[in-house]
């Protein structure tokens, strides 16, 4: 898809807000235009000797005219700028959505902060080049049409040679356009690299800090600014030079045609009144073509912006729902199994981080997955969430390959709990279900308080409306974990997955944590990811990773037992009191 064709897609559900913009254009067009014609109007009368009170009532015409043009230009902007905020107001949801929808090595590959730019910053500038297009650029370019056409009725030769001069004005703009499109684009990527990189700074404000990278921190990001201070001067140089050049342009331009009217004027052709009227008219030729030139480098924006939301949405997933997915089953605990699965990130395909992995977990039991940092539990997570796809083999959940699994379902009948929980400045309410409705205040409630947090809740000023800062602040870690479990008892899923949900709590609050996971553990298929050990002591089987391969697996109970296991071994070596 173009930009042209992405922006006609947008503005062609608003057509009665389009065709109510046009006809405010028309008037906004028209009115101006007969200011000149009254104006000579009220000169050749004056010129002649005409009585005053006809002079006086031209007068009052002309300015209700200009009155009248000034209304219907209020009139014009209001609706420019509301159909230009309505449409890119939709096209930023659609984006959002999109990005969302996009792979996890998509979102690797790009800071949050770039993409805020990219979907606020693009899209803000398409709105603001469609509120001023809409009315001043194509505002001028009707305005333009007629002047010309005016003209061009008093007299062929001046109108010729007035559009002579738009042609040869015309082709600058159009080649200028070619040659700062690119300055353009490179400026609003640069600005989206200082985005990026100040949120990741921000991010890690507390490590920074911490560690006393603060020097190297501002280092960075002056070499990120200096980068895009050059590509904006780079750019403000060649859209300055294309203002000044055609200033110029219009200024011998306009003396050419004064100077013709004069001579007409002698040789008896023209009236007093049609030199002016011809003059007016020059000077209006050069302001719509002054204002399009003023709004050119927001056009240069718009596309580059343009350009870039259109990429954006050309980049599809890998991971999409096929048109005859299924649900799985409503209720009840789900089966698992992973069928000599091998991984591979799209980035470093020639690098399995799986390989030929077979696992099976009946529904109602629990597996926990042991093994060094990388050697694949936490992507046997994801592939379970189905946020990664097997390059080889196959994942079923419920009896059915994840690859013909509705995502909706996917998402309500499987649940992950990991140690960064993310809470949002909203209310307590919408943190517990996501935004979602239809679940009952007393319910919620009930569960915070089978989890230990009736007394934190009793707290609260507001109870379920109490807004929880953004990020979740002034919320403790713990209690932020014990939310996350509230969420999943909730939703009520088949299938949970616990990844380290527990690796920073302190010693009181892992209590309620563990009472926490005993419930959820009951009537539900669990994988558990743990580093301690203690962690697993509930879990029904084990299965140990080592570089990406199933080493040993079994139940808990039996590997425990046997001192030449490795999860034996494990055992013993925590117990003796070395990190595990």
């Amino acid at each position: 898809m173009t930009a042209p064709r992405l922006l006609t897609s947008y503005l062609r559900p608003h057509r009665p807000a389009v065709t109510a913009l046009v006809v405010a254009l028309l008037l906004a067009t028209a009115l101006p235009l007969m200011g000149p014609q009254l104006l000579r109007r009220f000169v050749d009368q004056a010129a002649a000797g005409r009585p005053l009170n006809l002079l006086v009532g031209t007068a009052a015409l002309y300015l209700a005219v200009a009155l009248g043009g000034q209304l219907v230009n209020v009139v014009a902007t209001y609706f420019a700028s509301r159909l230009a905020w309505t449409t890119t107001n939709q096209l930023r949801e659609d984006l959002v959505e999109h990005i969302l929808g996009l792979d996890l090595a998509f979102h690797g590959e790009h800071t949050p902060g770039e993409l805020i730019e990219r979907v606020d910053g693009d899209v803000t500038s398409l709105a603001d080049f469609l509120a001023r297009f809409l009315f001043q650029v194509l505002g001028s370019l009707l305005l333009l049409v007629g002047t010309v056409v005016l003209v061009l009725r008093e007299d062929l030769r001046i109108g010729g040679a007035l559009i002579a001069f738009l042609a040869v004005a015309g082709t600058m703009v159009v080649r200028f356009q070619q040659m700062t499109v690119p300055a353009a684009t490179a400026e609003r990527e640069a600005t989206a690299q200082v985005m990026g990189n100040l949120e990741e700074r921000l991010a890690g404000a507390e490590e920074i800090r911490a560690l006393g990278a603060a020097d190297h921190v501002l280092r960075r990001f002056q070499e990120v600014n200096a980068t895009a201070y050059r590509a904006n001067f780079a750019w403000e140089v060649q859209a300055g030079g294309l203002l000044v050049i055609t200033n110029v342009m219009f200024a011998l331009g306009t003396a050419l045609m004064l100077v013709l009217g004069i001579v007409f004027l002698r040789n008896g052709a023209f009236t007093i009144g049609t030199v002016l009227l011809l003059f007016q008219y020059t000077t209006m030729v050069r302001r719509p073509l002054e204002q399009v030139i003023q709004q050119f480098k927001e056009l240069q924006k718009a596309a580059a912006g343009a350009a870039r939301v259109v990429q954006l949405f050309a980049i599809r997933p890998t991971i999409v729902e096929v048109a005859d997915a299924v649900a799985l089953p409503s209720a009840g605990a789900l089966d698992v199994a992973l069928e000599r699965v091998t991984f591979a990130y799209p980035s470093d395909p020639d690098d399995a981080v799986l390989h030929e992995v077979s696992l099976s977990l009946d529904a109602g039991r629990s597996l926990g997955l042991v093994g060094r940092t990388g050697s694949g539990k936490s992507t046997i997570a994801r592939l379970l969430l189905r946020l990664y796809e097997s390059t080889e083999g196959g994942v079923r959940v419920g009896g059915v390959d994840l690859r013909s699994v509705q995502s909706a379902s996917l998402r309500s009948r499987v649940q992950m709990v990991t140690q960064d929980v993310q809470l949002f400045a909203a209310d307590l309410r919408d943190n517990l279900t996501l935004f979602a409705g239809g679940v009952d205040d007393g319910r919620m409630v009930s569960v915070l308080g089978d989890l230990g947090l009736g007394e934190w809740f009793a707290s609260l000023p507001e109870g379920l409306d109490t807004v929880l800062g953004p990020g979740g602040s002034g919320v403790s870690a713990g209690e932020a974990q014990l939310l996350a479990f509230a969420r999943v008892f909730l939703a009520d899923p088949g299938l949970v997955i616990l990844d380290e949900a527990s690796s920073r709590l302190d010693p009181a609050t892992e209590v309620l944590i563990d009472q926490a996971v005993d419930r959820m553990l009951a009537g539900r298929t669990a994988v558990v990811i743990a580093h301690r050990l203690s962690s697993l002591e509930r879990v029904d089987d084990i299965a140990v990773l080592d570089h990406g391969r199933v080493v040993e697996h079994g139940p808990r109970s039996v590997l425990a037992a046997d001192p030449d296991s490795r999860f034996g071994r494990l055992l013993r070596v925590a117990r003796s009191g070395v990190a595990s």
